[in-house]
This record gives C-alpha cells, sequence and structure tokens, in this order.
C-alpha cells in the first residue's frame, strides 16, 4: 500500500532522526464536519461554501458539504491564510482581521469576512486517525525525535499533541514558516521526514530529507513526496521507515558478503588454485547467497 516514487527514498528514509508531522488530513482524517451547521445563517453558508468551494483543503471541503450544490466563485487563495474575492475573505482570524480575544475553543475553525457584515466564525470537528497513537510510539520506540507542525491555532495543536503525547509542536505555522523550520533542524544536523498532505505543506516536503503524503493529499503534495501511503491509516509510515532501515541492513551485509567473496576467491584464482569449473560455481554460489539475503526482507 506504499508508492516508493523517490529511487533513493529508502537511502533517504534510514537516515532519518526526526519526523515532523502536519496535523489536518495527516495525524487527523482530514475529513472534518461542520459543528452546528443548522445553527448557521443559510446566507452566511452559501457565501462561505461559494469561497469553499474553490478549495481542496478540508475544512472548504466540510463547509460545501453542509451548504450543498453551490456555484463556485473565481477565488484567489493564500497559502496558509485562506480564500478571497474582492474584499470578502474566508480563513484563519488573523487574516480575516478578527482579534485574538474573540471567542475560541479546541477546534479548528474558518472566519468568513465581509464588508458591511459581522464576520461569522465556522468551527469543526476532525477525529484522529485510528492508529496515530500506537503509530507515534512506534517511532518513539525507535529512537526517531517527533514534531508536529501546524497551521491552525494554538489551543487546536496543543488538543491534537497533548492526546498524542507529542511535546515538541508549533502552531500557526504558514509554508514559509514550515520550510524555515526545517531549514533550521538540517543546519543543526538533523535528518528531517516530513509528512505531509497540503498545498502548505509542499515546500517541506521538497526540502525534507525524506517526506512522504497520503494518497488523499494535495495533487501537489503527492507529487512533492518520496513515498505515498494509500487508507485511512499512519502504520505505513512507521512501516515504511522500519523497512528502508532493513533495506540499508542488508545492503550492507550484501556488500560484505560479495567483499569477503572476493577477497577469498580472487587471490586463489590469480594463484591457479581453482578451476574454472569451481570457479564458475563459486561466483553462482555467492549470487545465491546475496539473492536469498535480500529475500529475507520478506521474513522481517
Amino acid at each position: 500500500g506504499v508508492l516508493v516514487k523517490a529511487a533513493d527514498g529508502y537511502e533517504r528514509l534510514a537516515e532519518v532522526d526526526t519526523v515532523v508531522f502536519d496535523k489536518t488530513g495527516t495525524l487527523t482524517l482530514g475529513r472534518p464536519d461542520l459543528v452546528d451547521a443548522e445553527s448557521h445563517d443559510p446566507a452566511d453558508l452559501g457565501a462561505a461554501a461559494a469561497l469553499a468551494a474553490g478549495s481542496r483543503h478540508p475544512l472548504c471541503r466540510a463547509i460545501v458539504r453542509a451548504a450543498g450544490p453551490v456555484e463556485a466563485a473565481e477565488v484567489r487563495e493564500e497559502p496558509g491564510m485562506g480564500l478571497a474575492v474582492g474584499d470578502v475573505r474566508l480563513g484563519n482570524r488573523h487574516w480575516c482581521g478578527i482579534s485574538d480575544t474573540a471567542p475560541a475553543d479546541g477546534r479548528s475553525e474558518l472566519w468568513l469576512s465581509r464588508p458591511g457584515h459581522a464576520p461569522v466564525r465556522f468551527a469543526f470537528a476532525d477525529g484522529l486517525r485510528p492508529d496515530a497513537g500506537p503509530m507515534i510510539e512506534g517511532l518513539r520506540r525507535a529512537g526517531l525525535r517527533i514534531e508536529l507542525l501546524s497551521g491552525d491555532r494554538a489551543a487546536v495543536a496543543a488538543a491534537v499533541a497533548g492526546q498524542l503525547g507529542i511535546d515538541d509542536w508549533r502552531a500557526d505555522c504558514r509554508p514559509d514558516d514550515k520550510l524555515a523550520h526545517l531549514r533550521a533542524l538540517a543546519a543543526r544536523g538533523r535528518k528531517v521526514a516530513m509528512v505531509g498532505d497540503g498545498l502548505n505543506d509542499a515546500p517541506a516536503l521538497a526540502a525534507a530529507h525524506a517526506s512522504l503524503s497520503p494518497s488523499e493529499a494535495s495533487d501537489v503534495a503527492r507529487t512533492a513526496a518520496d513515498f505515498v501511503f494509500q487508507g485511512q491509516h499512519l502504520m505505513p509510515v512507521l512501516t515504511t521507515l522500519t523497512m528502508a532501515r532493513r533495506v540499508r541492513r542488508l545492503i550492507l551485509q550484501n556488500f560484505g558478503l560479495a567483499l569477503g567473496y572476493n577477497l577469498i576467491a580472487v587471490p586463489l584464482a590469480m594463484a591457479a588454485l581453482v578451476t574454472p569449473l569451481i570457479a564458475a560455481i563459486a561466483m553462482s554460489a555467492s549470487s545465491l547467497v546475496v539473492t536469498l539475503n535480500a529475500l529475507r526482507l520478506h521474513g522481517l
């Protein structure tokens, strides 16, 4: 269930010591639902849906599902901020000019800002992927450092980080913030694997030492990623990293076997101590040994 897109992907993934996760659509299912959709004014919901229909972001999709069929507007998308048509904006509270003192909770949110109208808040509920907890624990047992970079507010990011036991997390991260953080980690000698799914994650996915993305991710994220995994589960992230380490270990073993064979066989051949028949048998046997050793991956 994992597509390996990069020829040297396993090599680079085996060297990773830090895994950085996006939140929405990566650690969470990426199918949030609009909370109390029936309590919103249909006109507000329709106006928001007209903008949201121009984006594949999970929160925008949730608004469109709640509003029903709607004619999409020609929108301008600001990565990490939101959508706009003229002076009408749908996005995060800062971009829409909403004060930090406005009501907030631990839910993801979008704000609709229109001239002459009061701003409208849309709150969303999104569950964690079913195996997110065991996967994070498996990565931790493998000796990896875990971080969370989220474009959501601190309250939302903190709630998810708390549920998964991730101590190192950052919120309100724009695409350039994520990219800068990955470059800072690389400057400190860290080998980072980025796991993300959205347009906002594409620069970080491309800059990471290795990168993984779910199959339902945005086109640009899948293009940037070295590995693409299918389904609603996150365990393929741990499986792929474990496989990469095993691949590297077997490659080194095979190099050792080949070197040992040549160190023994070549001097004997130069001393004329082996016949051509024995040399042919030995050569075939050495090839068989490294092939069988490589096939051990199926049993590991």
